[in-house]
């Protein structure tokens, strides 16, 4: 069934925070990419000893005081327990940031940072091709941790687990890829998918794929 686009707005309760659309907003500036870590220093977003490293783009860290859940999600899980979908309108070079923009609403809405996987089509997330650099092991050790976002491509969703939301950011131009990833992305999600990306390309591959 084709989705209608929606503003990026994470809808879990009646009241909350709204977004502003992807497409208008001003780019972002360029966040810093550290250079290597020894073992004792801390991961991105978490303190440790004596002079931190620059963090490289990071899973987002829930604020203190964040207002419970959002709004009440339009699309309904139904009985068979499929999850809620939510289209968020971006062009292609600015899914991501619009997936971004969703995690910090879901953050801010109450949900737990280790609740929310963010899948892209394409490039890597920073973040993800970042800890990458130290290695796969270190790298899934913190998806199996589940204490934060975890950002992953597509093509690792075979080895992701399921969590209670699945971000989906179409960056990639291949739809064969956006084809595959879109039907695991939906048995990954317990509750919630919300999928970034241009609208008239994720129905079109919706309609063939769901």
């Amino acid at each position: 069934m084709p989705l209608t686009p929606e503003e990026p707005q994470i809808h879990e309760s009646a009241q909350g925070p709204r977004a502003t659309p992807a497409a208008g907003r001003p780019a972002p500036t360029p966040r810093p990419i550290p250079g290597p870590r020894t073992a004792a220093s801390p991961r991105p977003g978490r303190p440790g000893p004596g002079a931190a490293r620059p963090a490289p783009p990071a899973p987002r860290q829930h604020p203190a005081g964040a207002p419970p859940a959002a709004r009440q999600e339009k699309r309904s899980a139904d009985a068979g327990g499929t999850p809620r979908i939510q289209l968020i309108p971006a062009p292609l070079d600015g899914a991501v940031d619009a997936a971004e923009e969703a995690v910090d609403l879901l953050l801010e809405s109450g949900r737990a940072p280790g609740d929310i996987l963010v899948l892209t089509t394409g490039e890597r997330h920073p973040w993800a091709a970042h800890e990458l650099s130290f290695g796969e092991a270190a790298y899934w050790a913190q998806h199996d941790a589940r204490d934060d976002v975890f950002f992953a491509a597509a093509s690792d969703l075979e080895r992701a687990a399921a969590r209670p939301v699945v971000v989906v950011a179409v960056n990639g131009a291949d739809d064969a890829v956006t084809a595959r990833a879109l039907p695991a992305a939906v048995n990954r999600a317990d509750a919630l998918l919300i999928v970034c990306g241009d609208p008239a390309r994720i129905n079109t591959v919706l309609g063939t794929a769901l």
